[in-house]
């Protein structure tokens, strides 16, 4: 197995497949916006023999501030340590060390990410979002 950061054409296509079909927080993205957003982020995918097995995205500034998004183990993967191995590659990236806030959502894997540092917010009344939930729907790509 290997982890790289770079995403083969295949391997964008599986990203893409399951972000825009199984995942419940980008369903419907289109390949157009998604490829904007793989660009403009560190990208994480553990693969074997060219294979994707899992895949992360971090947006960061790399000195005070990063977030990651779009974690995910392929079913067939599942159950056998890869999201562990994914986690623990981007906690250690050597661009992602010494920052003030490293944030992320979750809606079912808080035990996992708790093992690697991460916590609900310690003061969730600072904390504010601009969450447009139907712009997939819309199909629009604001670059």
């Amino acid at each position: 197995m290997k982890l790289t950061n770079q995403l083969s054409k295949q391997q964008f296509n599986d990203v893409y497949l399951f972000l825009s079909k199984r995942s419940y927080w980008s369903k419907g993205i289109n390949q157009d916006k998604l490829r904007t957003a793989l660009d403009n982020s560190l990208c994480f995918a553990l693969v074997e023999g060219g294979q994707l097995i899992a895949f992360a995205r971090v947006v960061s500034d790399f000195a005070t501030f990063a977030n990651l998004l779009d974690v995910f183990v392929l079913e067939p993967f599942r159950g056998k340590g890869f999201g562990k191995k994914l986690i623990d590659a981007v906690v250690t990236h050597p661009k992602l060390q010494g920052l003030r806030r490293f944030t992320l959502a979750t809606h079912d894997a808080h035990d996992l990410y708790r093992q690697f540092g991460f916590e609900c917010p310690t003061q969730p009344e600072f904390m504010m979002e601009r969450y447009d939930k139907e712009v997939n729907k819309r199909g629009t790509n604001t670059v």
